[in-house]
């Protein structure tokens, strides 16, 4: 099938970071296709929407995250939105040749050390991190891909209270978006965040008046405190 060297289709364009997109300028033609013209969970309707658009990229945003508690008390949506709808998007772009990038999480690895490496080993500790990494698992049999794992927020940081004991590697939404299609064309895995530093001390540099809060208090033990990530790799590529 000939592709447009142009074109990027871009599934879940109505969450908070395909929002972001939607308002990039760029030389590539982005293509948002609603529910009923692109649906993850059947097959045909991939295949259809990709036929007649003819992308060389798909970036696969769609999927289920907040809230948390969802992965927990409905694992039939979970597994269907993260792991079955990603099957059938990386399934389709092998079909035709088009390659996938596919939005992962800090939250595969084990998170008790930190400094996590994209060769280093994974233990989701809850099942939201373990539907992400049911995705990954069919997009890395294709290996015209790229996994990229995510740690960003919102811009203002909506919350009055920051973990001063949790360590992550927070990047705000519309910084991703500027630096994604800078690695489209690559493949494998790379780490996206920022610098490894507490969740407070993040949000403190733009509202000096947030409180401290503590993440051992609040969050159960699926969500370790150090989930933090290396980003030598993503930091080369982009300067």
């Amino acid at each position: 099938m000939f592709l447009y060297k142009n074109k990027i289709v871009i599934t879940g364009g109505n969450g908070r970071f395909g929002l972001k997109l939607k308002k990039l300028k760029t030389k590539y033609k982005l293509f948002f296709p609603k529910k009923n013209e692109l649906n993850i969970l059947n097959f045909s309707t991939i295949k259809k929407f990709l036929n007649l658009k003819k992308p060389k990229y798909l970036i696969h945003l769609a999927g289920l995250s907040r809230p948390m508690k969802i992965h927990e008390e409905n694992i039939n949506k979970s597994i269907d939105l993260n792991i079955v709808g990603t099957a059938n998007i990386t399934k389709a772009c092998s079909d035709l040749g088009i390659k996938l990038i596919y939005f992962s999480t800090s939250y595969v690895y084990p998170g008790t050390k930190g400094n996590y490496k994209e060769s280093d080993s994974l233990l989701p500790k809850n099942n939201y991190s373990w539907s992400k990494l049911g995705g990954e698992s069919s997009v890395q049999m294709y290996k015209n891909s790229l996994i990229l794992r995510v740690c960003m927020t919102e811009k203002p940081f909506v919350h009055k209270k920051a973990f001063c004991d949790f360590v992550t590697n927070f990047i705000f939404h519309d910084e991703v978006a500027k630096i994604l299609l800078k690695l489209i064309n690559k493949k494998g895995i790379i780490n996206v965040g920022g610098k490894a530093q507490t969740v407070y001390k993040f949000a403190k540099k733009y509202n000096p008046k947030i409180k401290k809060t503590y993440a051992k208090n609040v969050l159960s033990s699926k969500y370790p405190l150090n989930p933090s990530m290396n980003v030598r790799k993503l930091n080369k590529i982009i300067k």
